[in-house]
């Protein structure tokens, strides 16, 4: 017995000596416990430009939306049901945690940084460079914050990105546009070409400042143009202050590159190949179109023709996967780069803009540059490009309807591949004139997504208030833009 409490009390001298560091056996000495500044921003960067180029169905269905693309087998995402996978919830979680959080982090990490240096003048030029960072990221999140009211209406935005609140309010639509627009103006105020910013940290544009300051007021210009039913006054002056200076030329074209192996592909790779599903069919709303109008690019968009022509699937019912045409061979490469912001948008949005009498100008001209673009990027030769436009049914003075019309089917065709700009321009110019599948869950082609239900069951007042708010927590309510 002795012995036995000679061994215990020895045990407890040895435990009461290690008692004050045993919180510390669990600490991993080698992890990082900060990331910098620079590397959240890629990374927020990279969420962004994934998020709108994918087309998991779990995340982005908005080529579906835009009725561009339908499905084969698995239906209810082109029928507008939403809920069985979570869509809203998890498209939401992606904007706020993975790119809104990164971003503000990233700020605030760079944003602490000091600067010290010998000389003043390398003082000035980190400085320079400092703030060109930050501002950077306030053009990036502007962004991200677009994309959430576009999709949603009223969101949390003057109490989100707090850890430690966990029921923020809800921000007015049009008073968040009002607000973003101010910090990006005051983003575009602190851009200063003469220095550099995140060199290749930056996966957009290499770090290039005037590409910024470009992308900036294409972003203004769309904002503007966003505001138009509803705030003209506004609109005009946005416009016209960002016009001269906009993405016109596939050359200054916002995109990412991805490469050709894993885990740095294009995410319609992983999405069409990696996943193997042999699903997604080009839509007869949009096959139909194409054809009629002879479009050069149906053999880019579309593949596999069926007696001799592509035959889209008719939108929103099951079919055989084989019976019809497929998706262009194109977007199943993996090192497909991405597409931000692009040359035919900015076209589209400054002849739309010479209609509204927001700038001077030819708005033919603007549509015609644009689908230009469109055709270049996609590699179409310029004299097919010229032949399709000098056909009545496309040529702006004849083809049908008014600017609306025109510009819209248009632009729905370059926005191809850009499924969320294609769905939002639907809303905004109410062209083409797209509707529902007879099977929908839904009698009309959405206006928003339904906010996530988790928002519902544990940030109940503010989705009460925010519901209320906007007109109904429904997938026909308006965003606040889209008054026609």
């Amino acid at each position: 017995m002795m012995i036995k409490k000679i061994i215990l009390v020895s045990i407890g001298l040895v435990l009461a000596q290690c008692s004050s560091d045993i919180e510390g056996l669990n600490v991993d000495e080698k992890a990082f416990t900060t990331v910098p500044g620079e590397t959240l921003m890629s990374n927020a960067q990279r969420e962004l430009s994934d998020q709108l180029i994918n087309t998991n169905v779990n995340t982005n269905v908005f080529r579906l939306f835009a009725q561009q693309w339908s499905e084969a087998t698995y239906v209810d995402e082109a029928r507008y049901n939403i809920l069985t996978r979570s869509i809203p919830e998890r498209h939401w979680n992606i904007l706020y945690r993975d790119i809104l959080k990164d971003f503000d982090e990233s700020y605030k990490s760079i944003d602490a940084q000091e600067i010290v240096n010998i000389s003043p003048e390398q003082f000035t030029e980190d400085s320079a460079v400092k703030v060109n960072k930050l501002a950077i990221i306030e053009i990036q999140q502007t962004l991200a914050w677009q994309i959430l009211v576009d999709t949603f209406g009223d969101i949390p935005y003057t109490e989100a990105l707090d850890i430690d609140n966990i029921n923020p309010a809800y921000t007015d639509d049009e008073e968040i546009y009002m607000s973003i627009i101010e910090k990006l103006d005051s983003a575009l105020d602190a851009l200063d070409p003469a220095y550099d910013s995140y060199g290749d940290q930056d996966l957009y544009y290499g770090g290039n400042v005037a590409s910024w300051i470009t992308f900036g007021n294409s972003l203004k210009l769309r904002l503007g143009m966003h505001l138009a039913d509803v705030n003209p006054t506004m609109a005009a002056q946005l416009v016209s202050e960002a016009a001269d200076n906009v993405i016109v030329s596939n050359d200054q074209n916002a995109t990412i590159t991805y490469f050709g192996s894993t885990p740095n592909t294009n995410p319609l790779w992983v999405d069409l190949v990696q996943s193997n599903r042999r699903d997604f069919v080009p839509a007869d709303t949009f096959v139909e179109v194409v054809n009629d109008l002879d479009d050069p690019r149906s053999s880019v968009y579309l593949a596999d023709p069926v007696n001799g022509e592509f035959l889209g699937a008719p939108y929103g019912s099951t079919v055989t996967y084989d019976n019809f045409s497929h998706i262009g061979d194109i977007f199943f490469t993996p090192d497909l780069e991405g597409v931000i912001f692009d040359a035919a948008e900015g076209n589209f949005l400054l002849a739309e803009a010479v209609e509204r009498g927001f700038i001077t100008g030819v708005a033919a001209d603007y549509y015609n540059e644009a689908i230009n673009s469109s055709m270049e990027y996609w590699g179409v030769s310029d004299a097919d490009a010229n032949t399709y436009l000098a056909q009545p049914s496309v040529a702006y003075t004849t083809a049908t309807g008014d600017y609306k019309q025109k510009i819209g089917i248009q632009k729905w065709i370059a926005l191809y591949n850009r499924g969320f700009e294609a769905w939002t321009e639907f809303r905004r110019l109410d062209y083409p004139q797209l509707e529902a599948p007879a099977a929908s869950a839904f009698d009309d082609v959405p206006l928003r997504f339904t906010y996530p239900v988790i928002e519902r069951n544990l940030n109940s007042s503010g989705y009460s208030a925010a519901a209320s708010a906007i007109g109904g927590d429904e997938l026909d309510t308006p965003i606040f833009w889209d008054i026609n």
